[in-house]
């Protein structure tokens, strides 16, 4: 995406406590990096850099350092906070005011204290150039890296941790294999359509901590932003104090158990569980009680079990149909008579291969060569193994599928 039109990026800094490192790293950007910017070295957008430093009225004059560099570098903002908040509400306030008063196009999350190359924001710029939305920077992919002066507690929190938070938050879906690194906390986010729907209020976040880069991770690639990692070779602060406090890693777990029970998918696919689990004692029971009145008939045992099946079965499914559209799917709930008519219908047809016909097949055929002593075990591979996956996809594709805005 190439055009001549003016962009703004804002760099938001958090600061307590950082006159050694603040006043460096303010020189670096202004005679540096954003004359590097501006010379269109790698980048081919007019790009108006800002600086918004978000300081928590740090009493070592953090704050006077970065007000002196204001003057002598008209791009410099300082934001001074009433109260001290967390460094998740901090970057949030400054989030806020560089879009409402900066009028930022793109807002970077970036530390004060070296830690974060600075030589990483073009590369970050080039990639917002070329259409992409949200992206961080990476420890994990090739060329980046973890600090040579880290210890073996640091490095296996980090390669640990991750992997963990990873899990925990993404896994089976895409996320978990398009995000190498949850905990990086360089990035740089489009605000249209982006940063500008996401909850600024900070009083909201699970953490006041470190574990609002989880969550702001999260809740962003929920928006679906065309995202992109690009390498970070972090590096280790030679002055201030790290704001990583003995907590973090207790914290960090929290916060992402949180997010994934929270998580609408979550409280969906737990609500299809419970559903799904009485209807499964319907059918088991069901199948039991239908099988010893069927073998009055004197069928074949396999002919039997699958009778008995699809009886409870079909007694499982009307009550499935109900309890999922109380209760699973109550925000695409169905409601008119008519459509609660043809979409019984279609449910139930749907039902007919996933939970009569597979799983009936699975036992009679099972039973007639096993014996009728499988008839459980066959039971629960017919429905762990294929109806319940099969359903899951039904109900939010056909049934239930929301409607497009």
């Amino acid at each position: 995406m190439k055009t001549n039109q003016t962009q703004t990026a804002v760099i938001v800094i958090p600061t307590y406590n950082e006159i050694d490192n603040i006043g460096k790293m303010l020189d670096y950007l202004f005679t540096k990096t954003f004359p590097y910017i501006h010379q269109k070295k790698t980048n081919q957008q007019d790009w108006n850099m800002k600086v918004l430093v978000v300081d928590g009225n740090s009493p070592d004059g953090t704050g006077k350092l970065v007000t002196q560099k204001a003057k002598k570098y008209k791009e410099i903002y300082l934001y001074t906070e009433t109260s001290k908040d967390g460094i998740g509400a901090a970057y949030l306030k400054g989030f806020k005011y560089a879009m409402s008063k900066l009028k930022a196009d793109v807002v970077f999350e970036f530390d004060g204290d070296f830690q974060h190359p600075p030589e990483t924001i073009p590369v970050m710029l080039q990639a917002i150039e070329d259409g992409y939305d949200y992206v961080i920077g990476s420890r994990k992919i090739k060329g980046g890296s973890n600090p040579k002066g880290w210890g073996f507690k640091r490095v296996f929190f980090s390669e640990v941790g991750g992997l963990v938070a990873r899990l925990i938050m993404f896994f089976p879906f895409k996320n978990f294999f398009k995000v190498t690194d949850p905990t990086t906390g360089l990035k740089v986010t489009r605000v249209k359509g982006i940063l500008d729907q996401l909850d600024m209020d900070y009083s909201h976040l699970y953490s006041k901590s470190f574990g609002y880069k989880l969550e702001l991770l999260f809740n962003t690639l929920k928006l679906k932003p065309k995202f992109k990692e690009i390498p970070l070779k972090f590096q280790v602060r030679t002055a201030g104090e790290s704001k990583i406090q003995t907590q973090t890693a207790k914290d960090i777990f929290r916060v992402v158990f949180l997010l994934r029970w929270h998580d609408d998918f979550t409280q969906k696919f737990l609500k299809f569980g419970t559903i799904g689990g009485f209807g499964f004692l319907i059918n088991f029971f069901g199948l039991k009680i239908f099988s010893s009145l069927y073998k009055k008939m004197q069928f074949q045992i396999g002919l039997i079990n699958f009778l008995a099946n699809a009886t409870a079965s079909e007694i499982a499914i009307i009550s499935n149909f109900i309890g999922n559209n109380l209760w699973t799917f109550a925000k695409q709930k169905i409601t008119s008579s008519t459509q609660i008519l043809s979409k019984f219908v279609a449910f139930n047809l749907s039902s007919i291969v996933g939970g009569i016909l597979v799983p009936s097949f699975i036992i009679g055929l099972g039973t007639q060569f096993l014996g009728d002593q499988y008839k459980t075990i066959l039971l629960f591979l017919a429905v762990f193994g294929f109806t319940v996956p099969y359903n899951w996809f039904i109900y939010n594709k056909v049934i239930w599928k929301k409607k497009k805005a």
